[in-house]
């Protein structure tokens, strides 16, 4: 077994590596003429829709490959899926669950992790995006977009005075 080449591993192929018979030596030729074929075929396959079924099973394969984890309730290769994450999981230093308790902290993770999005994380840099403003944030930012002479202020302000009015008829 050879350990995943950066290369395999960018294409979504460490697999590939992890199940190789080759001894692992980095730069080898044989590495070189796997890395070459396997982003050959991507790319020839990547052109355009497919042209054939062959095409299609081949970019579904490319596609199981590139994340069996995603793939293990496959009816024909789940269980080749099973065996490849769990390789991949050894690899990454990530052992597999044995007990109940050991899978519900792993599904408690898994509900905890936030999914990345370059949207959302990036693009969207409201500070508010996971609180809300409070109160005073809030009036602040009314302030600011109205006057502060605004009809809404005069209108609570003549409502005062009509209340106090009301009050002071009612003492007398």
């Amino acid at each position: 077994m050879a350990l995943p080449r950066r290369a395999m591993e960018q294409m979504g192929f460490a697999i590939c590596c992890l199940m190789c018979d080759a001894k692992d030596i980095a730069g080898s030729v044989r590495c070189r003429d796997c890395i070459n074929n396997h982003a050959k075929s991507r790319e020839k396959l990547n052109q355009g829709p497919p042209k054939s079924k062959a095409d299609r099973l081949a970019r579904e394969f490319i596609t199981m490959l590139t994340n069996p984890s995603k793939h293990i309730d496959d009816s024909n290769h789940g269980n080749s899926m099973i065996y490849y994450s769990s390789l991949i999981d050894k690899h990454n230093g990530i052992s597999p669950a044995k007990t109940a308790e050991e899978i519900g902290k792993r599904f408690k993770e898994l509900r905890r992790k936030k999914d990345t999005s370059i949207i959302r994380d990036v693009a969207n840099q409201n500070k508010w995006s996971e609180n809300p403003p409070d109160f005073f944030e809030r009036e602040e930012l009314l302030q600011l977009i109205t006057d502060s002479n605004s009809i809404n202020n005069l209108n609570w302000d003549k409502l005062l005075s009509e209340v106090g009015e009301l009050l002071e008829d009612d003492d007398t």
